[in-house]
């Protein structure tokens, strides 16, 4: 079976440089989980990759440095289901989704002055509220 993960049109991480390996799976589910190895586990080395870049790993390992180990290596747990076919399919999306959004260049924010006539209508604001609390505050002169 195809293991290789799509990243996006140009980008695809062949089977040969992830290491897919099935574990017991926790929690509940009886008998069935002692017997069965459903848990998949999908170990990705971001330094060592062929596919990416200089540029991109240095972003992959910047934006996901906390999930990814010293030796360079993401890993991606997934044992929601108790099909193990199901497991490894959602473990490659998530890594693929994981990297495509590590990938995505944030725009830069163009700079802009507020409005002058903004501006003027702020102060005029404050202006009127402050006439409105003066009067508040005079003494009435009683004649």
């Amino acid at each position: 079976m195809n293991n290789d993960v799509i990243i996006n049109d140009t980008l695809v991480i062949p089977t040969s440089e992830l290491e897919i390996t099935s574990s017991r799976s926790g929690g509940a589910g009886g008998q069935h989980v002692n017997k069965t190895d459903t848990r998949i586990t999908v170990r990705w080395n971001v330094k060592n990759s062929t596919v990416l870049n200089e540029q991109e790993k240095v972003r992959v390992v910047e934006k996901l440095h906390n999930q990814i180990t010293q030796d360079g290596d993401l890993i991606i747990h997934n044992s929601v289901s108790r099909s193990q076919e199901h497991n490894r399919k959602m473990a490659l999306k998530t890594l693929a989704e994981k990297v495509r959004k590590a990938l995505i260049i944030p725009k830069r924010r163009m700079v802009t002055r507020v409005p002058a006539a903004v501006k003027a209508a702020r102060v005029q604001s404050k202006k009127i509220r402050g006439q409105i609390k003066k009067l508040r505050s005079e003494k009435i002169n009683e004649e």
